[in-house]
Protein backbone atom coordinates (compact mmCIF):
# COMPACT_ATOMS: atom_id res chain seq x y z
CA UNK A 1 0.00 0.00 0.00
CA UNK A 2 1.65 3.52 -1.24
CA UNK A 3 -0.61 6.19 -0.31
CA UNK A 4 0.69 10.12 -1.68
CA UNK A 5 0.27 13.18 0.28
CA UNK A 6 0.54 16.37 -1.66
CA UNK A 7 1.33 19.42 0.96
CA UNK A 8 3.67 19.01 3.07
CA UNK A 9 2.27 21.77 5.52
CA UNK A 10 0.58 21.25 8.86
CA UNK A 11 -2.52 19.17 7.84
CA UNK A 12 -0.50 17.13 5.66
CA UNK A 13 2.74 16.25 7.59
CA UNK A 14 0.02 15.17 10.63
CA UNK A 15 -1.97 12.61 8.09
CA UNK A 16 1.31 11.18 6.78
CA UNK A 17 2.10 11.07 10.35
CA UNK A 18 -1.05 9.73 11.31
CA UNK A 19 -0.47 6.86 8.60
CA UNK A 20 3.01 6.18 9.34
CA UNK A 21 2.27 5.24 13.31
CA UNK A 22 -1.03 2.81 12.02
CA UNK A 23 1.57 0.94 9.99
CA UNK A 24 -1.23 -0.23 7.40
CA UNK A 25 0.99 1.38 4.34
CA UNK A 26 3.86 0.32 2.82
CA UNK A 27 5.37 3.83 2.28
CA UNK A 28 4.54 7.59 2.55
CA UNK A 29 5.23 9.88 -0.22
CA UNK A 30 5.43 13.42 0.71
CA UNK A 31 5.44 15.92 -1.94
CA UNK A 32 5.58 20.01 -2.17
CA UNK A 33 6.66 22.69 -4.03
CA UNK A 34 8.83 24.34 -1.52
CA UNK A 35 12.13 23.25 -1.75
CA UNK A 36 13.12 20.66 0.55
CA UNK A 37 10.76 21.64 2.81
CA UNK A 38 8.57 17.96 2.26
CA UNK A 39 12.10 15.79 2.56
CA UNK A 40 12.66 17.45 5.76
CA UNK A 41 9.08 16.49 6.84
CA UNK A 42 9.89 13.45 5.79
CA UNK A 43 13.34 12.77 7.32
CA UNK A 44 12.01 14.57 10.68
CA UNK A 45 8.94 11.93 10.81
CA UNK A 46 11.12 9.08 9.87
CA UNK A 47 13.35 9.67 12.66
CA UNK A 48 10.46 8.99 14.66
CA UNK A 49 9.97 5.66 13.77
CA UNK A 50 11.78 3.56 16.52
CA UNK A 51 10.42 5.91 18.86
CA UNK A 52 6.60 5.09 17.41
CA UNK A 53 7.51 1.60 16.38
CA UNK A 54 6.22 1.85 12.65
CA UNK A 55 7.98 0.71 9.61
CA UNK A 56 6.33 2.76 7.49
CA UNK A 57 9.21 4.24 4.80
CA UNK A 58 8.14 8.06 4.27
CA UNK A 59 9.86 9.93 1.52
CA UNK A 60 9.57 13.55 0.50
CA UNK A 61 9.83 15.37 -2.73
CA UNK A 62 10.14 18.47 -4.57
CA UNK A 63 7.11 18.55 -6.86
CA UNK A 64 8.68 15.40 -8.48
CA UNK A 65 5.37 13.16 -9.44
CA UNK A 66 7.50 10.96 -10.75
CA UNK A 67 7.95 9.66 -7.08
CA UNK A 68 4.09 9.25 -6.21
CA UNK A 69 3.91 6.80 -9.43
CA UNK A 70 1.83 3.40 -8.17
CA UNK A 71 0.04 5.17 -5.25
CA UNK A 72 -3.36 3.32 -4.22
CA UNK A 73 -3.87 6.72 -2.62
CA UNK A 74 -3.48 9.78 -2.89
CA UNK A 75 -4.47 13.01 -0.45
CA UNK A 76 -4.40 16.47 -1.92
CA UNK A 77 -4.40 19.21 1.08
CA UNK A 78 -1.96 21.53 -1.27
CA UNK A 79 -3.73 25.05 -1.44
CA UNK A 80 -3.46 28.18 0.40
CA UNK A 81 -4.84 27.58 4.31
CA UNK A 82 -7.64 29.84 5.93
CA UNK A 83 -6.52 32.65 7.08
CA UNK A 84 -8.83 34.76 10.15
CA UNK A 85 -12.50 36.14 9.33
CA UNK A 86 -11.96 34.50 5.63
CA UNK A 87 -14.57 31.90 4.49
CA UNK A 88 -13.69 28.61 2.72
CA UNK A 89 -15.39 30.20 -0.12
CA UNK A 90 -12.99 32.88 -0.59
CA UNK A 91 -10.34 30.60 -1.43
CA UNK A 92 -11.83 29.48 -4.51
CA UNK A 93 -9.97 31.58 -7.06
CA UNK A 94 -6.02 30.47 -5.98
CA UNK A 95 -7.00 27.06 -4.90
CA UNK A 96 -9.07 25.35 -7.78
CA UNK A 97 -6.13 25.91 -10.50
CA UNK A 98 -3.83 24.34 -7.56
CA UNK A 99 -5.94 21.38 -7.42
CA UNK A 100 -6.73 21.18 -11.18
CA UNK A 101 -2.96 20.72 -11.70
CA UNK A 102 -1.76 18.75 -8.71
CA UNK A 103 -5.09 15.86 -9.65
CA UNK A 104 -3.66 15.82 -13.23
CA UNK A 105 0.08 15.00 -12.07
CA UNK A 106 -1.53 12.49 -9.55
CA UNK A 107 -3.39 10.39 -12.39
CA UNK A 108 -0.53 10.71 -15.07
CA UNK A 109 1.85 8.41 -12.33
CA UNK A 110 -1.04 6.41 -10.53
CA UNK A 111 -4.37 5.93 -13.06
CA UNK A 112 -5.69 3.64 -10.40
CA UNK A 113 -5.28 5.26 -7.55
CA UNK A 114 -7.93 6.70 -5.38
CA UNK A 115 -8.29 10.29 -4.45
CA UNK A 116 -9.19 12.43 -1.15
CA UNK A 117 -9.61 15.74 -1.37
CA UNK A 118 -8.64 18.22 1.78
CA UNK A 119 -8.28 21.36 -0.02
CA UNK A 120 -10.86 24.13 0.55
CA UNK A 121 -13.68 24.40 -0.35
CA UNK A 122 -13.77 20.67 -0.29
CA UNK A 123 -16.94 19.90 -1.76
CA UNK A 124 -16.39 22.14 -4.59
CA UNK A 125 -12.46 21.27 -5.06
CA UNK A 126 -13.63 17.49 -5.16
CA UNK A 127 -16.12 18.29 -7.83
CA UNK A 128 -13.67 20.24 -9.56
CA UNK A 129 -11.47 16.73 -9.99
CA UNK A 130 -14.64 14.87 -11.20
CA UNK A 131 -15.16 17.43 -13.81
CA UNK A 132 -11.41 17.52 -15.27
CA UNK A 133 -10.42 14.03 -14.54
CA UNK A 134 -11.51 10.87 -16.47
CA UNK A 135 -11.73 8.68 -12.67
CA UNK A 136 -14.64 6.81 -11.91
CA UNK A 137 -16.71 8.69 -8.79
CA UNK A 138 -16.23 6.34 -6.47
CA UNK A 139 -12.42 6.41 -6.60
CA UNK A 140 -12.92 10.64 -5.94
CA UNK A 141 -13.46 11.31 -2.53
CA UNK A 142 -13.84 14.70 -0.34
CA UNK A 143 -12.82 14.11 3.35
CA UNK A 144 -15.20 17.06 5.19
CA UNK A 145 -17.97 15.02 7.02
CA UNK A 146 -15.12 12.82 8.59
CA UNK A 147 -13.69 15.88 10.47
CA UNK A 148 -17.07 17.65 10.80
CA UNK A 149 -18.54 14.67 12.24
CA UNK A 150 -15.62 14.12 14.51
CA UNK A 151 -16.16 17.54 15.82
CA UNK A 152 -19.85 16.85 16.14
CA UNK A 153 -18.94 14.37 18.53
CA UNK A 154 -16.43 16.13 20.68
CA UNK A 155 -19.17 18.45 21.21
CA UNK A 156 -21.86 15.77 22.26
CA UNK A 157 -19.51 14.48 24.38
CA UNK A 158 -18.37 17.91 26.10
CA UNK A 159 -22.79 18.89 26.82
CA UNK A 160 -23.04 14.98 28.06
CA UNK A 161 -19.85 14.83 30.32
CA UNK A 162 -19.25 11.41 28.53
CA UNK A 163 -16.28 9.42 26.86
CA UNK A 164 -16.01 10.09 23.42
CA UNK A 165 -15.99 5.91 23.42
CA UNK A 166 -19.82 6.68 24.55
CA UNK A 167 -21.12 8.92 21.59
CA UNK A 168 -21.97 8.83 18.10
CA UNK A 169 -23.06 11.25 15.84
CA UNK A 170 -22.71 12.16 12.03
CA UNK A 171 -22.76 15.56 10.19
CA UNK A 172 -23.50 15.97 6.22
CA UNK A 173 -23.87 18.57 3.93
CA UNK A 174 -21.71 20.74 2.16
CA UNK A 175 -18.26 21.52 4.63
CA UNK A 176 -18.81 24.67 5.62
CA UNK A 177 -20.48 26.64 8.75
CA UNK A 178 -23.77 27.38 6.79
CA UNK A 179 -23.70 24.02 5.05
CA UNK A 180 -23.03 21.30 7.89
CA UNK A 181 -26.30 19.90 8.64
CA UNK A 182 -25.28 17.91 12.14
CA UNK A 183 -27.83 14.97 12.20
CA UNK A 184 -28.38 15.84 16.27
CA UNK A 185 -31.54 13.91 16.25
CA UNK A 186 -29.88 10.49 15.30
CA UNK A 187 -26.92 10.96 17.72
CA UNK A 188 -26.63 8.80 20.49
CA UNK A 189 -24.71 7.76 23.80
CA UNK A 190 -24.29 4.23 23.70
CA UNK A 191 -27.12 3.99 21.36
CA UNK A 192 -29.61 5.88 23.42
CA UNK A 193 -30.64 8.91 21.80
CA UNK A 194 -29.01 12.20 23.32
CA UNK A 195 -32.24 14.12 24.07
CA UNK A 196 -33.04 11.46 26.77
CA UNK A 197 -30.16 13.57 28.78
CA UNK A 198 -29.79 16.90 26.78
CA UNK A 199 -32.75 19.56 26.85
CA UNK A 200 -33.49 21.24 23.42
CA UNK A 201 -31.22 24.45 23.97
CA UNK A 202 -28.25 22.53 24.71
CA UNK A 203 -28.49 20.11 21.47
CA UNK A 204 -29.00 23.77 19.70
CA UNK A 205 -25.92 24.69 21.48
CA UNK A 206 -23.98 21.43 20.12
CA UNK A 207 -25.03 22.28 16.65
CA UNK A 208 -24.24 25.25 16.31
CA UNK A 209 -20.62 24.79 17.93
CA UNK A 210 -20.43 22.22 15.40
CA UNK A 211 -20.93 24.28 12.47
CA UNK A 212 -18.11 26.77 13.28
CA UNK A 213 -16.04 24.34 14.94
CA UNK A 214 -13.57 25.19 11.99
CA UNK A 215 -13.52 28.93 12.41
CA UNK A 216 -13.19 28.31 16.36
CA UNK A 217 -10.14 27.01 15.95
CA UNK A 218 -8.68 29.34 12.62
CA UNK A 219 -9.91 32.48 15.51
CA UNK A 220 -7.42 30.61 18.37
CA UNK A 221 -4.68 30.02 16.06
CA UNK A 222 -4.59 31.79 13.57
CA UNK A 223 -4.32 29.62 10.84
CA UNK A 224 -6.41 26.37 9.64
CA UNK A 225 -6.39 23.61 12.33
CA UNK A 226 -4.51 20.54 11.25
CA UNK A 227 -4.55 17.51 14.23
CA UNK A 228 -7.97 16.38 13.82
CA UNK A 229 -8.23 17.19 9.52
CA UNK A 230 -4.95 14.64 9.73
CA UNK A 231 -6.22 11.76 11.77
CA UNK A 232 -9.66 12.18 9.48
CA UNK A 233 -7.33 11.47 6.51
CA UNK A 234 -5.67 8.92 8.07
CA UNK A 235 -9.17 6.96 9.24
CA UNK A 236 -10.45 7.39 5.56
CA UNK A 237 -6.87 6.44 4.24
CA UNK A 238 -6.90 2.89 6.61
CA UNK A 239 -10.37 2.55 5.68
CA UNK A 240 -9.42 1.94 1.97
CA UNK A 241 -6.14 0.44 2.47
CA UNK A 242 -7.56 -2.12 5.07
CA UNK A 243 -11.25 -2.38 3.32
CA UNK A 244 -13.18 -2.48 6.35
CA UNK A 245 -16.28 -1.13 4.79
CA UNK A 246 -16.52 1.55 7.29
CA UNK A 247 -19.37 4.02 7.19
CA UNK A 248 -17.80 8.01 6.77
CA UNK A 249 -20.11 10.77 5.62
CA UNK A 250 -17.72 11.84 2.70
CA UNK A 251 -18.49 14.58 -0.11
CA UNK A 252 -19.24 12.29 -2.85
CA UNK A 253 -20.87 13.11 -6.24
CA UNK A 254 -24.35 12.71 -6.61
CA UNK A 255 -26.58 11.50 -8.89
CA UNK A 256 -30.14 11.46 -7.92
CA UNK A 257 -29.15 9.94 -4.32
CA UNK A 258 -30.83 12.10 -1.19
CA UNK A 259 -32.70 13.91 -4.17
CA UNK A 260 -29.83 15.68 -5.41
CA UNK A 261 -27.56 15.22 -8.59
CA UNK A 262 -24.39 17.51 -10.33
CA UNK A 263 -22.48 18.00 -7.30
CA UNK A 264 -20.50 16.77 -4.42
CA UNK A 265 -21.53 17.06 -0.68
CA UNK A 266 -21.16 15.09 2.45
CA UNK A 267 -23.51 11.84 2.47
CA UNK A 268 -23.19 8.47 4.53
CA UNK A 269 -20.25 6.29 2.69
CA UNK A 270 -18.96 3.15 3.02
CA UNK A 271 -15.29 3.21 2.72
CA UNK A 272 -13.56 0.08 1.21
CA UNK A 273 -10.34 -1.71 -1.36
CA UNK A 274 -12.40 0.67 -4.71
CA UNK A 275 -13.09 3.44 -2.24
CA UNK A 276 -16.85 4.65 -2.18
CA UNK A 277 -18.48 1.54 -2.34
CA UNK A 278 -21.84 2.36 -1.73
CA UNK A 279 -23.78 5.72 -0.57
CA UNK A 280 -26.27 4.78 2.21
CA UNK A 281 -29.34 6.93 1.50
CA UNK A 282 -30.20 7.15 5.64
CA UNK A 283 -33.73 8.50 6.05
CA UNK A 284 -34.06 11.85 6.97
CA UNK A 285 -36.94 14.35 8.45
CA UNK A 286 -38.30 17.26 6.59
CA UNK A 287 -36.17 19.32 8.84
CA UNK A 288 -33.20 17.40 8.13
CA UNK A 289 -33.93 17.44 4.39
CA UNK A 290 -35.02 20.96 4.24
CA UNK A 291 -31.37 21.69 5.63
CA UNK A 292 -29.41 19.39 3.36
CA UNK A 293 -30.98 21.06 0.11
CA UNK A 294 -30.43 24.34 1.44
CA UNK A 295 -26.80 23.12 1.86
CA UNK A 296 -26.66 22.25 -1.58
CA UNK A 297 -27.69 25.31 -3.34
CA UNK A 298 -24.78 26.83 -1.35
CA UNK A 299 -22.26 24.30 -2.75
CA UNK A 300 -23.93 24.68 -6.43
CA UNK A 301 -23.39 28.36 -6.04
CA UNK A 302 -19.92 28.01 -5.59
CA UNK A 303 -19.35 25.07 -7.67
CA UNK A 304 -20.58 28.21 -10.28
CA UNK A 305 -17.61 30.29 -9.56
CA UNK A 306 -15.38 27.32 -11.41
CA UNK A 307 -14.32 28.12 -14.70
CA UNK A 308 -14.57 24.41 -16.10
Amino acid sequence: MKVTVVGAGAVGASCAEYIAIKDFASEVVILDIKEGFAEGKAMDLMQTASLNGFDTKITGSTNDYSKTAGSDVCVITSGIPRKPGMTREELIGINAGIVKSVSASLIEHSPNTIIIVVSNPMDTMTYLVHKTTDLPKNRIIGMGGALDSARFKYRLAEALGAPISDVDGMVIGGHSDKGMVPLIGKAARNSVKVSEFLSEERMEQVVQDTKVGGATLTGLLGTSAWYAPGAAVSAMVQAIACDTKKIFPCSALLNGEFGLSDLSIGVPCVLGANGIEKIVEISLTDAEKSKLSESAEGVKKTNGLLEL
